[in-house]
């Protein structure tokens, strides 16, 4: 049996754009008739997604199934990890709870994990032509070299030529790459085939003479350089592009203005990514008290309600939600944020924190249950006010459970649309919302019937029809990989490919 051939993209860095130009090989290869898939060994981000049978993996490879026209399934990201306290993270492991980690507990992973890693990666080889690796941070980590599944050993295993991709927008991109090479060992750097620097701004022949001296130095090829493009508009791997969201969404003709609670442990960030996108919404970072008037005030996911509970007492944020709410604006709580809203928080377990219980803000009629078992799941249905159609996925350990105060956000159904349940919960007044759902405003029609109410009255909304903003993701995608190929000397990137390791 053919196995499938491999290409793998490594980074000097995190945030570097690793999974977004996987992304873009991905969806270009698919283009010309390969079957092809994602694959990253290990990922650690609490931006995650869940696979059709209830499985959770990073949402970068979520994203990147996308890409490739395939629906996700665990074997695109065997292990995640989900930091959760400065010494703490949820391990996830084909897909599901597999217990808690600390930092001094990384050996593990090798240990008990790489087999598993491994086994994964092989039943995709014998299944699909191509496989496109993604590392992780930058492999030239010599302290971590003994505990590595994602960098250079997963390459090893996979027999992959690496594409180092290098990232100018910081600065010293060229020390950045020979330090990256240089601190390979030998048996590693034979899998270096190439490199690509990305982000680039100004006038391209400005870079000639250094990527000539870096191909002289390394003895591989640069196959690019890509511009920065602000257009991208897909979901960031994990938090650390957070403070990009608020620069994009920086409109001064903006019509509706959102304000997001900086929580600790911030998970599934890319709920209000898609709301920076839409024309007429600016989108602003909430730390403290803010003379900021706001039209809604969104508290997103977090992997520690209790810390993220404490620190929204510290820092006044429960203040600044009250002064929204009193002044006709919309307080909404997604997930973590949901549960932060309501009146306690029973943790008998210890699943999340030693507290047993704790007092929420008081916003909403609920209680919210942490239970051992985890929810993961994609669903679908409606938003009862608009009766917009809705689709998404639930991450959460704690159970929200209304009260009668608290009207239902969404009626959900399953699959086969046999039966039928109420989610989230609205206040009396419809001004503060509750929902465990991540990825509603990934729907237009939602999203603009949302904005639409929840905007402090004054002139007529204008905001964009729906198809009328950034396409869909699957057309961004699109976009993507044309503006990457474009940059790209994909016939070299494909002899690579086709070459293997000789």
């Amino acid at each position: 049996m053919r196995r499938a051939r491999t290409v793998m993209i490594q980074g000097t860095g995190s945030h570097v754009g690793k999974s977004v130009i996987t992304a873009a090989l991905c969806r270009w290869f698919v283009q010309r008739g390969r079957r092809v898939v994602p694959f990253k060994a290990q990922n650690m981000s609490n931006n995650s997604c869940v696979t059709p049978d209830g499985k959770e993996i990073g949402q970068a490879q979520g994203l990147q199934a996308e890409a490739c026209r395939v629906p996700a399934r665990t074997d695109f990201n065997p292990v995640l990890i989900k930091p959760s306290g400065p010494r703490q993270a949820q391990l996830v492991v084909n897909g599901v709870v597999a217990g808690t980690m600390t930092p001094s507990e990384w050996g593990r992973l090798r240990r008990e994990h790489f087999q598993t890693v491994c086994q994964a990666f092989e039943r995709l080889a014998t299944e699909f032509d191509l496989v496109v690796l993604e590392g992780a941070g930058s492999p030239a980590e010599i302290n971590l070299r003994d505990h590595d599944i994602v960098n250079m050993r997963m390459a090893q295993a996979a027999r992959a030529p690496v594409l180092l991709v290098g990232d100018i927008e910081r600065g010293g991109v060229f020390a950045s790459l020979v330090g990256t090479h240089a601190l390979l060992e030998p048996e590693e750097r034979r899998h270096v085939r190439g490199f690509i620097i990305n982000k680039f701004r100004g006038e391209r022949s400005l870079l000639d003479s250094g990527t000539a001296g870096l191909e002289r130095r390394l003895g591989v090829r640069c196959l690019g350089v890509i511009p920065m493009w602000d257009q991208i508009s897909l979901p960031e791997e994990d938090s650390v592009g957070w403070p990009s969201v608020f620069r994009r969404s920086a409109s001064t003709l903006a019509e509706v203005t959102i304000g997001v609670a900086n929580l600790p442990y911030l998970s599934n960030s890319t709920d209000v990514e898609a709301l920076a996108r839409t024309p007429g919404v600016r989108m602003v970072c909430i730390d403290g008290p803010t003379n900021e008037r706001l039209d809604l005030l969104v508290f997103p996911g977090t992997k520690n309600t209790a810390h993220a509970l404490k620190f929204v007492r510290a820092q006044g944020l429960d203040h600044v939600a009250r002064q929204v709410w009193k002044a006709g604006g919309t307080v909404l709580g997604i997930c973590g944020g949901f549960q932060l809203l309501g009146r306690r928080i029973l943790d008998p377990e210890a699943v999340e924190s030693s507290e047993c219980e704790m007092k929420g803000l008081g916003l909403l009629d609920i209680i919210t249950v942490f239970a051992r078992h985890k929810t993961t799941v994609q669903v679908a249905g409606r938003h009862l006010d608009s009766g917009s159609p809705v689709s998404g996925f639930e991450i959460h350990m704690g159970q929200a459970q209304a009260g009668l105060n608290a009207k239902p956000f969404l009626e959900l159904h399953t699959n086969d649309h046999q039966t039928t349940r109420w989610e989230g919960a609205v206040s009396p007044d419809g001004r503060v919302i509750g929902t465990s759902v991540h990825g509603l405003f990934d729907g237009p029609e939602f999203t603009r019937a949302f904005l639409s109410r929840v905007r402090v009255p004054g002139d007529a909304l204008s905001l964009p029809q729906e198809g009328e903003c950034q396409g869909s993701r699957d057309e961004r995608l699109d976009r993507w990989t044309e503006f990457v190929a474009r940059h790209l000397d994909m016939a070299a990137v494909e002899a690579i490919i086709e070459e293997g390791l000789s």
